[in-house]
């Protein structure tokens, strides 16, 4: 079978609080971070997910990754939904967002092996795997270095290795090289590209229009909690209106300023 991602008409409204109402200049009570967001991330492919802040992407990441319950719509990870299957789901993905902190006091060494026993994994094949990834990333040096005096690169590669240390089907990374140098950013996105060559499915939100271009097979495009394009690199590209990623991206976000 094949190991799609498939994400069918999701909806999410969160409650606002006084506070939040007013950081976002409203009297509305609620937001809808997701209203009907479908697509699917097919094997051996990279789906890039693109939106400004708040447009919805990391609540739709969430979401699949089982963190938080949709109101409504359904999502299947390689046969398995989040709804009735949700161990298997988590057991199948990777998940990596800014918002999961590596605990400073611990090490890269220490933590590898600490979350690799929450997988089941053995003695031999956690070591298997540290020794591949560690090298992967240049992390051997750092290892016992306690993660708080890692630099940022260092524990975005730990958290990276961390999070893929059962070698899981489907890749979900919410801005992967979000504050990363060149190199770090390089390091990190030629390894995704390794992923999907060895059949991975991976979904990548980011802002880097580049590296969308770049990698992604597929791309959704959120603003205000909808999915306006949802196509092949490919068709858009090719599309008649099509001048390039950049113009099309911040053309939708003027176009939809102000709309909810």
């Amino acid at each position: 079978m094949k190991q799609n991602l498939i994400v069918e008409n999701i909806t999410k409204t969160f409650k606002l609080s006084k506070k939040q109402q007013k950081l976002k200049h409203t009297h509305k009570k609620t937001i809808t971070a997701c209203d009907g967001i479908s697509f699917t991330a097919h094997q051996g492919e990279i789906y890039g997910l693109l939106g400004p802040n708040g447009a919805g992407k990391t609540t739709a990441l969430r979401i699949i990754s089982t963190l938080i319950k949709p109101d409504s719509g359904y999502v299947e990870v390689g046969g398995s939904d989040i709804f009735n299957e949700s161990k298997e789901v988590r057991r199948k993905i990777a998940f990596l967002t800014s918002e999961l902190k590596l605990e400073d006091h611990f090490t890269p060494n220490y933590l590898f092996t600490y979350f690799a026993k929450l997988h089941n994994l053995d003695e031999k094949l956690i070591n298997q795997r540290k020794e591949a990834l560690f090298r992967r990333f240049g992390i051997n040096p750092f290892k016992e270095v306690k993660v708080s005096d890692l630099s940022t690169g260092m524990k975005q590669k730990t958290s990276i290795a961390i999070s893929l240390v059962h070698d899981p089907e489907f890749i979900i990374f919410d801005e992967p090289t979000n504050g990363l140098d060149v190199l770090t950013a390089k390091n990190v996105t030629d390894y995704l590209l390794e992923l999907k060559n060895q059949g991975k499915t991976i979904i990548l939100s980011t802002h880097i229009l580049s590296v969308v271009e770049k990698l992604c097979d597929r791309v959704g495009i959120i603003i205000n909690g909808k999915m306006l394009v949802n196509d092949t690199l490919k068709n858009i590209s090719h599309s008649d209106n099509y001048i390039d990623l950049e113009t099309l991206f911040f053309d939708l976000i003027e176009e939809h300023k102000g709309v909810e």
